[in-house]
């Protein structure tokens, strides 16, 4: 049975296997720049499994010790997390105790794969989504550690290589962009972004920046709500 789901989930995940890697291998290497070992990417992947705030906490351990704003920061920057907890409730019903490894290693691609593929009948869905949800954890925690034990061997020049995850979500930006007629939610990002920006400046922007792009949301899913019940 675990062979099987183990046998269906692995072609699903090899796409994102050769994503992971190079994500993780660019993580791996921008800690091992900033004078970390290899074990602090190795056991960040391994228990925070969350690409953008593991990008973002290499500023954080560098910074002044400041508790309060890191946890704000990463609730903002994973707060899509609670929505896909509520539509994977019924999914993750009757699992077992798998469930408490589902919950904490969803991640974007895990949820995609887990919420829309449909496993054979023969194929125990629990097992196949435990096995979505591991395959990915361990491309992660692969490239990260890999790409740390790469920075001891090989040197070069890493300036410019925290880019890799703004390059990342601006092409995400951009593919919603096209395949999207409605731009409002983009637009409401980038204006509530820039004007935040000029308020607060680059180092203290971005947590004004998502609770003023929560509250326009709020407002207008609250506005749209109005129109429809009259």
């Amino acid at each position: 049975m675990k062979r099987k789901a183990f046998k269906t989930a692995l072609p699903y995940t090899l796409p994102i296997c050769a994503g992971f890697l190079f994500l993780g291998i660019s993580y791996g290497f921008l800690m091992s720049s900033k004078g970390f070992s290899f074990v602090y990417p190795m056991l960040m992947s391994l228990f925070i499994f969350a690409g953008s705030v593991e990008f973002i906490t290499v500023n954080l351990l560098l910074s002044s010790f400041n508790p309060i704003y890191a946890f704000l920061l990463a609730l903002m920057v994973n707060a899509r997390h609670l929505f896909y907890g509520i539509s994977m409730l019924e999914k993750y019903r009757g699992v077992g105790l798998k469930k408490m490894y589902l919950i904490f290693g969803m991640c974007d691609e895990s949820f995609t794969i887990n919420c829309t593929v449909t496993p054979p009948p023969d194929v125990d869905r629990g097992w196949f989504m435990f096995f979505v949800t591991l395959l990915n954890h361990i491309y992660w925690v692969a490239g990260a550690t890999l790409g740390a034990l790469l920075g001891y061997v090989i040197i070069f020049d890493t300036t410019g290589i925290e880019f890799v995850m703004t390059a990342l979500f601006v092409v995400m930006f951009v593919n919603q962009w096209e395949e999207n007629q409605h731009h409002g939610p983009a637009v409401t990002g980038l204006v509530c972004s820039a004007l935040c920006l000029l308020v607060f400046g680059s180092e203290n922007f971005i947590l004004p920046a998502m609770a003023l792009l929560i509250i326009c949301f709020t407002l207008s899913y609250k506005i749209n709500e109005g129109r429809d019940l009259r």
